[in-house]
């Protein structure tokens, strides 16, 4: 099946094609067009002549993105199965993204509905008195999005809605491994509405085609999810505009030995290896109590045998496939390193791209599969003896996206809130929890903003200053 690009509201296809493989068989999903330069320069100019005619209004904008939740949410299966086939996301994880997709959209419909500006108390100083000052909110410009593979319809929401709700004609860069819902999502909100040529979405690699959207000299803003190589390497790119990055995590989880330890492994069942931990919330680092360590630990080998792992498109798998053979081979290396550093490491069988959920018990801090992103089935579990230790393990990281803390201890956890260096901080909860209406982002190299369409917003637009003189 060919699934063209689309560029200034027309469909477009090219000499050579990507072909899009399933990552679990290898089967063939779909072949889009492997776009270059000269595609990203007419995308742009398409974008720009959007921003320029000035014809779609706060109002139109707010509707089209109601009116494409309400089709999203009539298509729930059908999406759902697109990120099944072309993510090897397990489909009843799909679903959820979808209805996740739902929300988002809904609630960027919300902030294109109340975006506004602000009155300023001109008065307030004496050199003000007799003056009215107010500030609106603008478009920032074009928009040029660059979205992973692991969310290839909710992350790509997260940078399409806001843009819409402020204004910002965008031209989308998806994964070159899972373009297709990048792809039906803008042709859906053209059916809610959405003029034709507001949205280009030009499917190509990073090389060819991402590294000419950064470098182009229109746009505005780069919204970008993925590695920190990649995001460091555009900021470099484009020191002046305004980049928006969303990075990398080794997410950790706090167990105190007051926690209800049932609860702790039922969400680090979930957390830990949904999708096949390849989230950058999943949560890879489990700091537990010596008190309760052995426990945990024990408890947390036998869950992991409980997971089903296998076909994505089957009811019943929990854990898929690894988006490459590439991703199989680093993660299994990793596993290979910790076991001859003497690690115990219970699981991670490799069989073609899918690895059974692996427990590495008490690495050295040294290892990739502790102090780096393992993007795979992969949870470390690691001793502590008092609250201190256990939140300087955790902050002992390149990254700082969310932690969780469980305890029953209301001091534990505001303690843990005012000393924990992430950007979220989550009790009782593993970090792999994510609302879509929440400040979502992180510190150091887990990125440099916060998503959630109320504050993504407000990234995509500025404010200017207006003072009227009697």
């Amino acid at each position: 099946m060919q699934v063209p690009a689309r560029i200034g509201g027309r469909p477009v296809s090219a000499d050579d094609w990507i072909e899009v493989l399933s990552p679990f068989d290898g089967s063939p999903v779909a072949r889009v067009p492997a776009l270059g330069a000269e595609h990203v320069a007419e995308a742009v100019a398409a974008a720009s002549a959007a921003l320029a005619r000035g014809d779609f209004p706060q109002y139109r904008r707010a509707e089209v993105l109601e009116r494409a939740a309400e089709l999203l949410a009539e298509r729930t299966e059908e999406f759902a199965v697109t990120i099944a086939r072309e993510a090897g996301k397990p489909i009843r994880d799909a679903r959820a993204e979808t209805l996740r997709c739902v929300d988002t959209l809904r609630f960027s419909a919300v902030e294109g509905r109340r975006l506004g500006g602000e009155v300023i108390p001109m008065d307030a100083s004496a050199s003000g008195v007799g003056r009215l000052g107010f500030a609106l909110r603008h478009p920032v410009g074009v928009v040029a999005a660059i979205s992973p593979f692991n969310f290839p319809l909710n992350l790509v929401a997260h940078k399409l809605g806001p843009a819409i709700a402020a204004g910002c004609p965008v031209v989308l860069k998806p994964a070159e491994l899972t373009p297709v819902s990048a792809i039906r999502l803008v042709d859906l909100l053209v059916e809610a509405g959405l003029p034709a040529d507001w949205i280009s979405v030009v499917t190509g690699t990073g090389p060819d085609a991402g590294t000419p959207l950064v470098a182009h000299p229109v746009p505005a803003l780069i919204t970008f999810t993925g590695s920190v190589a990649v995001g460091r390497r555009i900021q470099d790119t484009a020191p002046r505009k305004r980049v928006l990055l969303e990075l990398g995590s080794n997410a950790p989880v706090i167990v105190e030995p007051d926690a209800d330890l049932d609860r702790v492994v039922a969400q680090v069942r979930q957390g830990g290896f949904s999708y096949a931990g390849q989230s950058c919330i999943s949560t890879q680092r489990v700091l537990a109590h010596v008190d309760i360590y052995d426990k945990l630990r024990h408890e947390l080998k036998n869950a992991i045998g409980t997971l089903r792992v296998g076909d994505p498109l089957d009811k019943d798998t929990e854990v898929g496939p690894l988006i490459s053979a590439a991703a199989a081979d680093r993660v299994e290396t990793w596993l290979a390193q910790a076991r001859a550093a003497g690690a115990e490491v219970t699981g991670g069988r490799r069989d073609g791209t899918t690895i059974t959920p692996a427990i590495v018990a008490d690495p050295p801090r040294d290892l990739d599969v502790y102090r780096q992103e393992v993007f795979g089935p992969v949870v470390t579990v690691t001793p502590y003896t008092n609250l201190a230790e256990a939140i300087g393990l955790a902050n002992d990281s390149d990254f700082g996206l969310q932690a969780g803390v469980f305890t029953a201890d209301i001091g534990v956890a505001l303690r843990a809130a005012r000393e924990l260096e992430f950007g979220g901080v989550l009790i009782n909860q593993v970090p792999t929890f994510r609302a879509d209406q929440q400040p979502y982002g992180g510190l150091r190299d887990a990125g440099n903003t916060r998503e959630g369409p109320a504050y993504a917003v407000h990234e995509m637009t500025e404010l200017r200053f207006v003072m009227v003189s009697a």
